[in-house]
């Protein structure tokens, strides 16, 4: 039985259930377009390099959750400074000042200044923060390298380092405070008589004094590290999820689909010639077929991706050579049937060629069952891969919602209840397979004469 492509088409936008998958994948192809047009590439290519990172927070919330709670956890800050520039004496003095009203209840993880500068000589930089109660407290001073020639320079100042702590223990000794007052060790923000954040409006200054004309600054962002962050949160590396999950969108198409296009179509070529050859041909090929059907897949995924490798390109081969077995068989049954219509008989007599018998009369005829087995084959390609990422032998290099299982993982996310490095992937896998599960079945029930019975 024959089908055209408008009969199919007018019989599967009447089932709900093809019509959902089919709006689930054009939201999944959006999602892939847009992730490649707006996201960077370096963080594709630089996923896990740690130095891209150090700008985020480690194992932070996603942000939204402040929406249900009653006390504000502190959200992942990036502050952009607004910038002075004067002249005193011979001194070139560049100030850099970042605002923020912090009315969280809980104190920030730690802070993050990050700067570019060319310059000559030995600039001097000082950093200072005013609090909300009108005390200015000095956190660090650093020269930079001297220079005889114009260079240039790029540094972090962490809140971590000792020498601030020390800085700003001097400042408050020098304040006339009560002598029974406990001071507790977020001095920067707290309040001195009581473990309790000092809230309101914080001004840090970033003050770069330099004898040479030709000093600049053209990066300067103050970091304040929150325990919410983005849209989907962080993970224990500081990368951002939601990039990953985007990511995770056009590899996880990518390999779906390309595993069942090359296995529905080996499996295809392969079934209908040994059901058209028939005879000693027919009874090799598809003893060979039992053979490759008879081994255990995963099994021989993880011992081919241990000792040849785990490339995301050699998995997809892989997935390919072990996924063409089972369409072989339904594609032989089928080629079988329609080599002894009249027909196919009367090409043979006219003396046609094999190969043109296959790719003009019998495979036509096949297609809409292959576009059924490719849709139904997509998920098992991407869990397949998933299962193996998860398992620490998929590529690391790309970011797959398996490798990011598998990261969670490691780190045990489960346990300490990071939930959004969890159960995101998952449902994104589930999705996207239940995705094609609907396509694939809406399209076999439409093609397979006893299905649609």
């Amino acid at each position: 039985m024959s089908f055209s492509s408008r009969d199919i088409w007018k019989d599967f936008s009447k089932r709900g259930t093809g019509m959902v998958g089919i709006g689930i994948l054009v939201i999944l192809i959006a999602v892939s377009i847009i992730t490649f047009v707006t996201i960077p590439q370096e963080s594709f290519k630089k996923w896990n390099d740690p130095a891209n990172w150090l700008s985020y927070p480690k194992s932070a919330a996603p942000s939204w959750i402040n929406y249900f709670l009653a006390q504000k956890i502190p959200e992942h800050l990036i502050l952009m400074p607004h910038r002075s520039v004067e002249k005193i004496g011979n001194v070139n003095v560049i100030t850099d000042s970042f605002e923020t009203n912090y009315y969280y209840s809980s104190f920030p993880s730690d802070f993050i200044y990050k700067f570019k500068t060319t310059y000559s000589g030995s600039p001097l930089l000082q950093i200072s923060v005013t609090r909300p109660d009108g005390i200015e407290l000095k956190l660090d001073s650093i020269s930079l390298p001297f220079s005889s020639t114009k260079t240039e320079y790029s540094n972090m100042v962490f809140s971590t380092d000792p020498m601030i702590a020390k800085n700003v223990q001097y400042d408050i000794s020098m304040m006339k405070l009560p002598n029974d007052i406990h001071l507790y060790d977020d001095l920067a923000f707290s309040k001195f008589d009581e473990n309790k954040v000092l809230q309101g409006h914080y001004v840090f200054r970033i003050t770069m004094y330099s004898m040479g004309a030709d000093t600049s600054v053209y990066e300067s962002k103050l970091i304040l590290g929150g325990k919410v962050y983005g849209l989907m949160g962080t993970d224990e590396l500081r990368r951002d999820l939601a990039m990953g999950l985007l990511w995770g969108t056009p590899l996880a198409l990518f390999i779906g689909i390309t595993v069942a296009i090359g296995s529905v179509s080996v499996g295809l070529l392969y079934g209908v010639f040994a059901g058209f050859k028939g005879n000693i041909t027919d009874e090799s090929m598809m003893r060979f077929n039992d053979i490759i059907y008879a081994m255990p897949a995963l099994p021989l995924l993880i011992i081919l991706a241990v000792t040849i490798g785990n490339s995301i390109f050699l998995i997809v081969g892989f997935l390919v050579i072990f996924g063409w077995v089972g369409i072989a068989k339904v594609s032989r049954s089928m080629a079988m049937q329609i080599k002894t219509l009249q027909y196919v008989e009367a090409s043979k007599l006219m003396g046609q060629k094999d190969h043109k018998i296959i790719f003009k009369h019998i495979l036509p005829q096949l297609l809409p069952y292959a576009f059924a087995s490719i849709a139904i084959s997509v998920p098992a390609a991407i869990t397949t891969e998933a299962g193996l990422s998860f398992l620490g032998l998929g590529d690391p290099t790309f970011p797959t919602w398996g490798q990011l299982l598998h990261d969670a993982s490691a780190y045990n996310a489960a346990a300490r209840g990071m939930w959004w490095w969890i159960l995101p992937p998952g449902i994104m896998i589930a999705i996207t397979g239940l995705a094609f599960v609907f396509i694939g079945n809406t399209i076999d029930s439409i093609v397979n004469p006893k299905l649609k019975r």
